[in-house]
């Protein structure tokens, strides 16, 4: 589906497919530039084992054959709320380029419709960001700030 966005970019929005890995792992260096590349076998792995995960999608904006930014959109399966699902919204993220022109917005957009769509009860989303514009724009995407978020990680490898 092609969409103009603020400004009248055209992108195509679409679930992530086989061909897309090495334009993805690309935007995926504008989200945190600290992370060391994966090694391409496990990115392959990995990849293929989020397109055959049931309930898991990348939303992806593309300009031509480039990524331009991706929302990743996870359904989880449940036993409350009357067995209606739940969403989680992960890796928010826009090509530093490309910024401030609605892309994440209209994939946000499109990873909400689509937990509606799939009856989950509520789509969730963190984010480690402080800066006002970052809540502003997630609140302007119409999630509230209500809950207490919690998070481990694992401790490093020896």
């Amino acid at each position: 589906m092609a969409e103009a966005v603020n400004g009248g970019d055209m992108v195509v929005i679409r679930p992530a497919a086989a061909g897309d890995l090495p334009t993805l792992l690309a935007l995926y260096g504008h989200l945190n530039h600290d992370d060391p590349e994966l090694e391409p076998a496990l990115a392959e792995s990995r990849f293929a084992e989020i397109l055959a995960h049931p309930g898991m999608m990348i939303f992806v904006a593309f300009a031509g054959n480039f990524a331009v930014s991706s929302v990743t959109l996870v359904v989880v399966p449940n036993l409350t709320r009357q067995g209606a699902s739940y969403a989680l919204i992960e890796n928010v993220v826009t090509h530093a380029d490309h910024r401030q022109r609605g892309h994440a917005r209209a994939l946000i957009h499109k990873a909400i419709a689509t937990a509606w769509e799939k009856s989950c009860y509520k789509v969730m989303l963190l984010t480690g960001s402080k800066e006002p514009a970052t809540l502003r724009f997630y609140t302007n995407c119409g999630f509230s700030q209500d809950k207490t978020g919690f998070q481990i990680r694992r401790p490093a490898l020896a």
